[in-house]
């Protein structure tokens, strides 16, 4: 049976890198018949900050629907178990003390090699491979030892990690060795980088998933976008649902070289995910997102203001500044607008009955007409006066959402 496990560090926000590591993981341990998806915390202490870590972690994954078998672990919990194993190995003269620590000896001839699902047959030299501290002076068990002796307990068959852990692997396949365990399979999965080339880092944006929900994008679009970091199916499709991600999953599919971060990419994706879900889920799905980001405003103008955006944000974080003129004063600082022309409009709009869009469109085509314009340049000051943007949803749609009354308070503080 497939058993595999995602071991974060609370050390902080989880990285986006790190997270797309536990989506293959996840998607790998899914694809196969009663495969299981472990949570280890690879965690030394347990002070405030690393709960909080915890709780962030867990909660980065929930949300992006990487559910996890059993509960979850913690490196913590081993340690006695760890210094027991340390010990046994200095008994059968595979370790040693050294100032207070204890060493593993390393293998001074020959070479450790395995075979890696993603980056093929890799070999060290064990004449370069030094001495392992287990245990140091002060008792605690170091990372390289605690780790593959938690994957050796917990029977792990399959390490899918980083590809910056290549050169803690051979130094693990012999301690694992020596405690007479088999090594479990490794594949190193590439490092994500931004399009500049360089890793990812906060200057190129955001970078956990905490930062990407406030931003707006909704999490099976960033799943499917992780899932294709490093991976692809065919070369060629790229919106695949959840199920259909676990289905055509396939390990050795994932290629060496870093995978490129495209945020414009992103952007898209997501937009095409808002783009496709009904209408009442997505005015639920902005909803959730505007109370979750503190904003408290009309549910019922921001489910009549739906319709008017689906179409037209990427994620739901542009909705505020897109259709924000709807539930708060808008400002046309540095703006110069056509007194004359916003004065016909007032006119002309005070004269429609009903105030809907259906009325009003054809109006304000007449008034352009009457005016000798192109509706574009007779409807763009009008637009800037009601929004405060050049950019905004449908003007007509627009001006029935804020009402007659508002609508006219607006375009008579624009003209003077």
């Amino acid at each position: 049976m497939v058993k595999v496990r995602f071991a974060p560090s609370p050390t902080g926000m989880l990285h986006i890198g790190g997270v797309r590591t536990a989506v293959f993981n996840w998607l790998f341990a899914r694809a196969q018949d009663g495969g299981e998806f472990k949570l280890r915390i690879e965690n030394t202490d347990t002070s405030r900050e690393v709960a909080q870590a915890v709780d962030q972690i867990q909660e980065s994954l929930r949300w992006l629907g990487l559910d996890w078998d059993g509960d979850h672990t913690f490196q913590l919990d081993r340690m006695d178990d760890c210094r027991e194993v340390a010990q046994r190995l200095v008994d059968e003269g595979k370790s040693y003390e050294d100032d207070g620590a204890i060493r593993f000896r390393m293998p001074d001839e020959g070479t450790t090699n395995w075979e890696d699902v993603v980056r093929g047959h890799i070999e060290f030299p064990n004449d370069q491979l030094e001495d392992l501290v287990l245990v140091r002076s002060d008792g605690r068990p170091t990372y390289n030892f605690a780790s593959p002796m938690e994957d050796v307990w917990d029977g792990i068959t399959h390490v899918i990690r980083g590809d910056d852990h290549v050169s803690n692997t051979p130094k693990q396949i012999n301690l694992i060795r020596a405690v007479g365990a088999e090594p479990p399979v490794y594949a190193h999965v590439p490092s994500v980088f931004g399009t500049d080339g360089k890793k990812l880092s906060k200057r190129h944006g955001a970078v956990s998933v905490e930062e990407f929900r406030d931003a707006g994008y909704i999490s099976a679009a960033l799943l499917n976008f992780l899932s294709l970091l490093g991976w692809a199916p065919d070369g060629e499709t790229t919106i695949m649902s959840r199920d259909e991600l676990v289905q055509r999953f396939d390990l050795s599919r994932v290629q060496s070289s870093p995978a490129a971060f495209d945020f414009q990419k992103l952007d898209w994706m997501n937009g095409v995910y808002l783009r496709a879900l009904p209408r009442d889920e997505y005015a639920h799905e902005l909803l959730l997102y505007l109370g979750e980001q503190g904003y408290d405003w009309d549910a019922e103008l921001v489910h009549k203001a739906a319709p008017l955006v689906q179409e037209k944000i990427a994620k739901l974080g542009d909705f505020p500044a897109f259709a924000g003129f709807l539930f708060g004063d808008v400002s046309l600082d540095g703006h110069q607008l056509d007194g004359a022309l916003l004065a016909e409009a007032e006119r002309t709009l005070r004269d429609v009955e009903p105030f809907t869009a259906e009325a009003i469109e054809p109006a304000l085509r007449q008034l352009a007409e009457k005016l000798g314009l192109k509706p574009r340049d007779a409807f763009a000051p009008i637009r800037l006066a009601v929004t405060g943007s050049k950019v905004s949803p449908g003007l007509f749609e627009s001006l029935e959402l804020l009402g007659k009354e508002l609508a006219l308070e607006r375009i008579s503080a624009a003209r003077s």
